[in-house]
């Protein structure tokens, strides 16, 4: 118990932040915890984000298999969260010791934290005793691993950035795939000239367009810098990020974006419709929007190409860093907060996710299992893309969103989005997000 307690000190900054943004959660909190805390030692709690199907019924399928097969005793009960309000009810859960049994994660930064406060368990063992590292793709595991300790299971989806486009307008103005930024920029310009939004782009909730800010500093510098001043041996005031928060003025300035793009919605689907409309041609994004286009609109559909992020001109490793992916390999994580046989026994349970049955209904619904040769099950040209981009990748970056600690993520979304609506300069945007990352170092 003092362990718990102590972690739960480790969380408060955290959990102080969180409830900050979102201020009338504490009563929807209070019918969450009553379902967990382990109250019954016998009930395995389980959170995740899967409030709508297919998300819902594939998370489903494991607890329905678990609770009907097992021998061990143990009965896990599910309980969905909607995604905006997760991190802060299971920041808030862990802090008054009452973290879930299981739940999911995006890993990063969030992960380290529940790892040092306890609320994390290793399962290297578990992991190869059940084979799954022979199952699951080597970057998938990589992101969910800490000091050389595996404490997540991936699952659901390869969900990476990259640029939807209209092959047809392409093929109307004899446009094709570019391989620079500069390569790029020249679509735009035709694209611009024919009176057609070169990106849909919805900005109201920041992290559609911190997509961009984040594909421009990868592209330029690779993920060294970003890194760095992650752990604080360098700073967001690196070039890179200053290169990122120009180009996006930019492409502001030249019209590369929707007017009034910082006000437009991505929840109530804006950016989509102006590319169904085919007022925009390009849509920067994660590759999960390729279920939801076709599902919008199989005719549409079929009229999408895909390429990633195009290298930055002028850059010694731009082919290099062009290689990597921004985005997840694995939508989800599934972590550990219990021990002994509960945890061999929520073990088991997730081990459902990598069986056969399981990888063979997520491809059914839309998704790229996080598994090695997954390929072989993908019939869709688009998915296909995506998936060996993804496999090929010379490294993978978490959106930087759900990597860093929450405090630095709201200062990074926030002047992010203060950039697009050109009422900041770069070097503001990035003393801004440093600001944030040292005091965050200097709490901890």
């Amino acid at each position: 118990m003092k362990r718990k307690q102590a972690a739960a000190l480790a969380l408060t900054a955290v959990m102080a932040v969180s409830m900050c943004a979102c201020g009338n959660g504490n009563s929807e909190q209070k019918a969450v915890n009553s379902k967990s805390g382990g109250s019954d030692e016998k009930t395995i709690t389980y959170w995740n984000i899967g409030t709508e199907d297919p998300d819902q019924s594939i998370l489903k399928s494991a607890v329905d298999h678990f609770n009907e097969n097992s021998d061990s005793g143990y009965q896990v009960e599910m309980t969905s969260i909607q995604n905006d309000k997760y991190k802060e009810k299971l920041v808030i859960a862990m802090s008054s010791g009452e973290c879930p049994d299981m739940y999911t994660s995006w890993t990063g930064g969030p992960l380290q934290e529940y790892i040092e406060s306890g609320y994390a368990q290793p399962v290297t063992d578990l992991y190869k005793e059940k084979g799954l590292d022979k199952i699951y793709m080597e970057s998938a595991t990589s992101q969910a691993s800490y000091n050389d300790d595996i404490y997540a299971v991936p699952i659901l989806n390869v969900a990476i950035s990259g640029i939807f486009y209209n092959k047809e307008m392409f093929d109307k103005y004899d446009l094709k795939e570019p391989e620079t930024i500069s390569d790029l920029e020249n679509i735009c310009e035709t694209l611009k000239k024919n009176n057609i939004v070169p990106f849909a782009l919805a900005n109201s909730t920041k992290w559609q367009g911190s997509m961009y800010y984040q594909g421009l500093a990868t592209r330029y510098a690779g993920l060294d810098d970003f890194r760095a001043a992650f752990d604080g041996t360098g700073s967001f005031d690196a070039e890179c990020f200053k290169y990122a928060g120009e180009k996006i003025q930019d492409w502001v300035q030249k019209g590369y974006f929707p007017e009034g793009v910082n006000s437009l919605s991505t929840d109530d689907g804006q950016d989509k419709q102006l590319l169904y409309q085919e007022q925009a041609c390009m849509f920067y994004s994660g590759s999960w929007y390729t279920g939801t286009i076709k599902s919008d609109s199989e005719e549409f559909y079929n009229k999408l190409g895909w390429f990633p992020f195009p290298e930055a001109d002028g850059v010694d490793k731009g082919a290099e860093y062009a290689s990597i992916c921004n985005g997840t390999i694995g939508d989800q994580f599934i972590s550990f907060s219990c021990k002994d046989d509960k945890l061999k026994a929520a073990f088991d349970c997730v081990s459902y996710y990598s069986t056969e049955e399981s990888i063979n209904k997520m491809v059914e619904n839309g998704k790229i299992p996080p598994v090695a040769g997954v390929q072989e099950k993908l019939s869709d040209p688009l998915s296909l893309e995506i998936c060996q981009f993804a496999e090929s990748a010379s490294d993978v970056q978490l959106w930087y969103d759900q990597y860093l600690p929450s405090s630095v993520a709201n200062a990074h979304l926030d002047s992010c989005q203060e950039l697009f609506g050109l009422t900041m300069t770069p070097e503001e945007a990035c003393a801004a997000t440093q600001a944030a990352m040292e005091e965050y170092i200097a709490d901890k």
